[in-house]
């Protein structure tokens, strides 16, 4: 797992794992339609399991399911709790 301090990716948790979003680092288009699904700096988000071949990700923000790509999901830099 590549760490700054505590910062990883949300791609980069564990099914059940927690953290805070800290940053979108995506295109502006992709990071518009990421934080029009709720994926917004501040708010915690979860993992809550994964497809078999690791792709999409099911993540629980602010009690929304969403389901996400995995090259997706490694544009958002969130600080694990």
């Amino acid at each position: 797992m590549k760490r700054e301090g505590n910062k990883v990716t949300l791609a980069e948790l564990e099914r059940g794992q927690t953290a805070v979003i800290h940053k979108l680092s995506a295109a502006q288009e992709l990071g518009a339609r990421l934080q029009h699904l709720g994926l917004i700096p501040g708010l915690r988000a979860s993992v809550l399991r994964r497809a078999p071949l690791g792709d999409p990700l099911q993540v629980e923000v602010e009690g929304t399911l969403l389901s996400i790509r995995r090259c997706d999901a490694q544009a958002i830099e969130v600080l694990s709790e």
